[in-house]
C-alpha cells in the first residue's frame, strides 16, 4: 500500500483505540452509568413492519449523485459510500460493492445474531452473564473498571446490549458473542439471511491481536500492556500485520451490504417486530461518533447509527466507519455507510465528509 511508503521512517507510531467508541466526545465511565432498564419483550415473531407514508421518489436526484461522486472522489485513501432509500428502493455508491474493514460496525451482527434466538425462545433478554477478569479484552472497554474494582460482574442480556451497541464497550460485546455461540453462530445468521458481502472476525481480543502482529494471550487485557507489547513490535512486522488485514479484512464487509441489510432491518425482515424495535432503540442512544455521520443529520430527523474505528500506525488511520438509518419528519428513511478502510486525513477532514454525505440526503429529501 503506497502509504506505507510513506510512513516507512516514521518513529512515533500513532496508537488509536480499535472498535472505539467516543474519541470525538468524552468518555461515559462504568460507573457514571446504572442498569438499563429491561423492555417487554412478546410475541416472538417475525412480522413486515409497515412502511410510513412517505414523499420518497423513486430514483436518486442527479444532483444528489453528482455531490456524492464529488466527495468521494476528492477524498483521500480508500472510502466506500452507500446510500439506500428504504422506501424509495433506489440505492447509489462509490465502491460499495468492495470489502472494507467493519471494526465495531460488526458488533450489529452480534446484536442481530442473539435477538434471532431471544425470538426463536432459546435465550432471553433476561438471562444473566457472567463477566471476569478472564474475560476483559482490550481497547475500549469501560465495564473493565467494575470488573477490577468487584472481581467480576453479572450483567443481563439487555444491559450488555445497551453497552455494546449505545457504548460500544468491547467486553460486553464479547460476552454477548459468547453467550448467542460464537463466531460461527454469528456467521451462520449472516449466511441464512443472505446478508451478502458481510462476514465476522475471530472476536475482538485474537482479531485486534492478528492485525497488530502480536499473538493473544490474556496478560494482554491489563493495563495497558497491549499498547506496550505493540509498540515493542519492529516497525516491518505491525507494517505488514497491518497491509494483511486491509488487504483481506477478516471482518471485511461492502457499504452495499450493510445498507441492504439496514434496509431489511427498518422492513422487519430479519427480527420479530419487538426485536426490530429494541435493537433501533438502542442504536438511537449510540454514544460513540456524535460528529461522524450524526452531526450532518437535519434538525427534526431521527437517527439511528453505529461506528468503528480501527488502529492506526504512523499517518495511516484504518477501519474509519459509521453506518445508520435517518428518517425525515414525513418518515422517509435512508440508509447510510461511509467506510474509510485507510486514510492519512485528520480526524476532522473524516468528519466533514461523513457530514457532508447525510446533510447531502437532507438537502436532497427537502427539495
Amino acid at each position: 500500500m503506497s502509504y506505507f511508503r510513506v510512513i516507512a521512517t516514521t518513529v512515533l507510531i500513532g496508537i488509536a483505540t480499535a472498535c472505539v467508541a467516543p474519541s470525538e466526545g468524552r468518555p461515559v465511565t462504568a460507573n457514571q452509568r446504572t442498569e438499563a432498564p429491561q423492555p417487554r419483550y412478546e410475541n416472538p415473531r417475525t412480522t413486515q413492519t409497515t412502511p410510513p407514508t412517505t414523499r420518497s421518489r423513486s430514483r436518486p436526484d442527479a444532483v444528489l449523485e453528482r455531490e456524492i461522486a464529488e466527495l468521494w472522489r476528492t477524498f483521500p485513501g480508500k472510502t466506500g459510500i452507500a446510500i439506500k432509500s428504504i422506501d424509495g428502493g433506489w440505492s447509489i455508491g462509490h465502491r460499495a460493492d468492495q470489502n472494507f474493514p467493519q471494526q465495531s460496525v460488526s458488533k450489529l451482527w452480534v446484536a442481530m445474531a442473539l435477538l434471532e434466538k431471544v425470538d426463536q425462545g432459546r435465550l432471553s433478554l433476561s438471562d444473566s452473564i457472567r463477566i471476569g477478569p478472564d474475560d476483559l479484552t482490550l481497547f475500549y472497554q469501560p465495564m473493565a473498571a467494575e470488573v477490577n474494582r468487584n472481581g467480576g460482574v453479572v450483567k443481563s442480556v439487555y444491559t450488555l446490549l445497551d453497552k455494546s451497541l449505545a457504548y460500544s464497550d468491547n467486553t460486553a460485546n464479547d460476552a454477548l458473542l459468547r453467550h448467542a455461540g460464537g463466531p460461527d453462530a454469528v456467521n451462520d445468521f449472516i449466511r441464512r439471511s443472505r446478508l451478502g458481502k458481510i462476514k465476522f472476525g475471530p472476536g475482538e481480543r485474537l482479531m485486534q491481536s492478528q492485525i497488530a502482529g502480536l499473538k493473544w494471550n490474556q496478560s494482554l487485557s491489563e493495563g495497558r500492556k497491549f499498547y506496550t507489547a505493540r509498540a515493542n513490535l519492529p516497525i516491518e512486522t505491525r507494517r505488514q500485520a497491518l497491509s494483511d488485514y486491509l488487504a483481506d479484512p477478516i471482518d471485511g464487509a461492502s457499504p452495499g451490504a450493510i445498507v441492504n441489510a439496514l434496509d431489511r432491518l427498518a422492513r422487519g425482515e430479519l427480527l420479530s417486530e419487538n426485536s426490530t424495535q429494541l435493537l433501533q432503540s438502542i442504536l438511537k442512544r449510540t454514544r460513540s461518533g456524535p460528529k461522524r455521520l450524526k452531526a450532518g443529520v437535519p434538525a427534526g430527523w431521527e437517527f439511528l447509527h453505529k461506528t468503528g474505528t480501527g488502529q492506526v500506525l504512523g499517518a495511516v488511520s484504518t477501519g474509519y466507519n459509521d453506518v445508520g438509518i435517518m428518517t425525515a419528519p414525513d418518515g422517509s428513511r435512508y440508509a447510510v455507510a461511509v467506510m474509510l478502510g485507510d486514510t492519512t486525513a485528520p480526524v476532522p477532514e473524516r468528519m466533514r465528509l461523513m457530514q457532508s454525505v447525510t446533510r447531502a440526503v437532507g438537502r436532497y429529501h427537502n427539495r
